[in-house]
């Protein structure tokens, strides 16, 4: 049996699944402030779910960036997990393999592994806290030099906002399109949660979107591009939509991609955590 673990910044998912993948069990939990208080509650949820059987793999994803040699995590968004080792404290306690990544990366894995018909090249972006993206060609990780996880969200656009004072990013810089469009973006520069924006408000984050996927389908050229994430998935197609259109009517030299809502929902990243448990990261 396998455990499939989602470490995010405002909540912690995990679950007990079989060799095929599918989930038996999973629990939910608020992602504690503190460093301590949160590898205690990651091993009290794993313990709920397994019910005494043996663990023989966990998967995992966090938030970005981290060291997948080493296993060593420092999420942008949980100011306490910098520099931690992650993928040793987890396989020390749990005495199996541990295969860790990008949540971005493993909700990749976990959308092309769902679809009954593969694209070569797929692109997975989530809108929630953050913003990050994950790449598959041919069904395996794209990375770059050294490992390194493409920050797909920290590109910068030519961007349309009615309060650009307010704009801002986590990593230290201005013009990023996290600090745009993600859900601690909306609340800086709009005052408010995705879900309380006026119509306006998202015409400003769906043009945004746009430009950022338009970049994105210029230099990677994919088949398909797959959102996910709270954001995205409350604005829903509307938000789609009109990202696509931005997309499209900027885009001249390569083949218009397929941008589609995630199927998986909220669980795409414990899906690719689970499929990693079991099979590995190719």
């Amino acid at each position: 049996m396998f455990i499939g673990l989602d470490i995010g910044g405002s909540k912690i998912i995990t679950c007990f699944a079989g060799r095929t993948g599918k989930l038996i069990r999973q629990r939910i939990e608020k992602t504690p402030a503190e460093l301590k208080e949160g590898l205690a509650l990651i091993d009290r949820m794993i313990d709920s779910v397994r019910h005494g059987q043996r663990v023989h793999g966990v998967g995992v994803c966090i938030g970005g960036p981290l060291d997948f040699k080493t296993g060593v995590v420092s999420p942008l968004h949980q100011e306490a997990w910098r520099n931690v080792p992650l993928h040793q404290i987890l396989a020390e306690r749990w005495k199996c393999r541990v295969a860790l990544d990008v949540d971005t990366n493993l909700a990749a894995l976990g959308e092309y592994h769902s679809m009954e018909i593969k694209p070569g090249r797929l692109l997975y972006l989530t809108l929630s806290t953050g913003m990050g993206g994950g790449f598959l060609i041919e069904g395996s990780i794209y990375r770059g030099a050294d490992g390194a996880h493409p920050e797909v969200a920290h590109q910068s656009i030519p961007y349309q906002v009615s309060q650009p004072a307010n704009v801002s990013c986590d990593c230290g810089l201005t013009d990023c399109l996290e600090g745009l469009i993600s859900g601690k973006a909306i609340r800086r520069i709009y005052g408010k949660p995705a879900e309380e924006l006026s119509d306006e408000e998202w015409q400003e984050v769906g043009y945004n979107l746009g430009m950022g996927l338009r970049n994105l389908a210029v230099i990677l050229a994919p088949d398909l591009i797959v959102l996910g994430g709270g954001v995205a998935i409350g604005r829903g197609e509307q938000l789609i939509a009109q990202a696509s259109k931005v997309m499209q009517d900027h885009l001249r030299l390569v083949p218009v991609p397929d941008v589609r809502l995630s199927k998986l929902g909220y669980y795409t990243a414990l899906h690719g955590a689970v499929h990693a448990a079991v099979h590995g990261i190719t």
